[in-house]
């Protein structure tokens, strides 16, 4: 068990926690959720002990082991990769290297032989023998394939050094194993892997992921960092959200009688029981759920921006025809023969191994790239808006406020208050809405664009990564406006959730041409008749 006591933490006038007191207890999944910026790194610092609380302590037994998903890959890079998945378990590592330096002696003392016993007893206590087949499982089952386990780290590529890093905290089965962004560069194979790992393990996660899929199918708890403290709370996201929104209501409607308040909650309990994914999790949870009472669902304090596009124009039914379009970029063919036609109701993933061939279309579409060959049509009825994966020229060197920056986009002379109403509802109130657009976080710039395309009345959106840099409730906000959306829309992300959620049509970019399909992303995953197509396609 973790036990954390009146843990608190403050830069200069800026206060992270305050008299934080958790017991994180084996057998449960915590997803760690905040606000960019709340401070959810700095807290997993703290629990594996790289960052000093100024108040309070953590305190794990002395048995027992805490693992961490590490984030800088240099420090290993001279390292084969199956020795830098095996020092995960530091100590484990070290009898090791201390075995191997007296058999490697010329001269073998009795004193060495005393030791090399002492060591030999440690080692097969710790499971040593089993230590390098099972790092190569872990590599395996995260995709880094057998021929790579001999290179030293720096000959691999920089997703596949992600997934070594990730086998390393996996390894050994650490008593508490805390997990920063997990999911990020790993490929939907690798995902699924690691949440079917998850759900097996049997001791402590704390993860922090904007992935709300991931949170979904792993997480018995969710660990709300809010205003200085962390609230723990039972099941993941979605019931975290769907019963904070159920809190708020309730609060609304102080007049509802206690007993129909109380079957609204038997009622949302049974719903995301019946709904887990997985077999163990869904029992786990469910025994959970139903301890719940009425006063254990509280309202959320978050602030959630209003993303709602609307279309200026109906859509006709002629929108989009491409044609045999191909183009080759540094030498490499990223568009190879992609022909398609959007019709009026898609939503249309693009999803594919390679990122610089889905971005590469979307210029193209929007007129910001030739093709080499072939050729695209937008309907005379269409309106399009684009949100590019870089946003960085539409802010670098630009000295306006924000409410001067969004009237650059507005199709109308907007007065001062509408375009701060709107900005408003993207969470940039008050002064907020005078900061300069060159000194924005990620984040922000993010919510800016998606202002400047609500404002647009496009009834044709076209999306590359949208979700890059929001926070969760950003996320959650900005997937529940396309859903809502009346128009087509082309986007690519890698949000499980999100794809599933809106996609209607699922368009793959392979090297050797495009899949096609009118389904859910899930059930195009699970189709073998695509699969055994991606095989053909290489």
């Amino acid at each position: 068990m973790l036990n954390v006591n009146n843990v608190s933490l403050r830069y200069g006038d800026q206060k992270l926690f305050e008299d934080v007191n958790i017991k994180f207890t084996p057998g449960n999944c915590y997803g760690l959720i905040g606000a960019n910026g709340a401070g959810k790194s700095t807290f997993l610092d703290i629990l594996s002990g790289e960052t000093e609380p100024q108040t309070g302590e953590v305190s794990l037994k002395k048995d027992q082991r805490l693992a961490v998903l590490k984030q800088n890959h240099f420090e290993y890079d001279e390292f084969q990769v199956l020795d830098v998945v095996i020092m995960g378990h530091t100590r484990l590592y070290e009898v090791m290297q201390e075995k191997n330096e007296i058999y490697m002696k010329s001269e073998f003392t009795e004193e060495d032989g005393m030791k090399a016993a002492e060591l030999e007893a440690e080692f097969a206590e710790m499971n040593g023998w089993e230590a390098e087949s099972e790092a190569a499982r872990l590599l395996k089952g995260l995709g880094v394939s057998e021929d790579l386990h001999a290179k030293e780290l720096k000959d691999l590529a920089g997703a596949e050094k992600v997934k070594v890093l990730l086998a390393q905290a996996l390894f050994g089965n650490p008593d508490v194993l805390l997990l920063d962004e997990p999911t990020n560069h790993l490929d939907i194979k690798a995902i699924q892997w690691l949440e079917d790992f998850l759900i097996d393990f049997e001791n402590t996660v704390i993860v922090v992921s904007h992935d709300r899929h991931f949170l979904n199918n792993v997480c018995t708890h969710i660990a709300d960092l809010d205003y200085g403290k962390i609230q723990i709370y039972v099941g993941n996201y979605d019931f975290w959200y769907e019963s904070s929104q159920l809190a708020m209501k309730m609060a609304q409607e102080q007049n509802k009688k206690k007993e129909e308040k109380i079957n609204d909650l038997k009622e949302f309990i049974a719903r995301f029981s019946a709904n887990a994914s997985k077999s163990k999790q869904a029992t786990s949870r469910k025994k959970l759920l139903d301890k719940i009472t009425l006063d254990d669902i509280q309202p959320s304090s978050r602030r959630y921006p209003y993303i709602a596009f609307k279309a200026d124009r109906e859509i006709g039914n002629d929108l989009l025809t491409v044609q045999n379009l191909s183009k080759t970029i540094d030498g490499v063919k990223v568009l190879d023969n992609v022909s398609f036609t959007l019709n009026k109701d898609d939503k249309v993933a693009l999803v594919g191994k390679n990122e610089v061939a889905k971005t590469t279309l979307f210029q193209i579409l929007m007129g910001e790239m030739e093709p080499d060959e072939g050729t695209y049509k937008w309907g005379v009825t269409t309106s399009q808006s684009y949100f590019p994966k870089d946003n960085s020229s539409f802010f670098n060197g630009v000295e306006l406020n924000l409410v001067d920056w969004l009237r650059q986009y507005s199709p109308d002379d907007q007065t001062e208050t509408f375009l701060r109403g709107f900005l408003g509802r993207m969470l940039f109130s008050g002064e907020e809405a005078l900061k300069k657009a060159n000194v924005l976080s990620g984040g922000e710039k993010v919510r800016c664009m998606l202002s400047k395309m609500m404002l647009s009345g496009a009834n044709v959106l076209l999306l590359d990564e949208p979700t890059n840099h929001l926070d969760l409730e950003s996320i959650t906000a900005l997937n529940k406006g396309l859903i809502n959306f009346k128009g087509s829309i082309i986007f690519a992300s890698h949000d499980h959730e999100f794809i599933q959620t809106i996609a209607n049509r699922i368009i793959e970019l392979t090297p050797q041409g495009i899949i096609d399909k009118e389904m859910s992303y899930d059930e195009y995953l699970n189709d073998p008749k695509v699969q055994q197509q991606l095989q053909q396609l290489g």
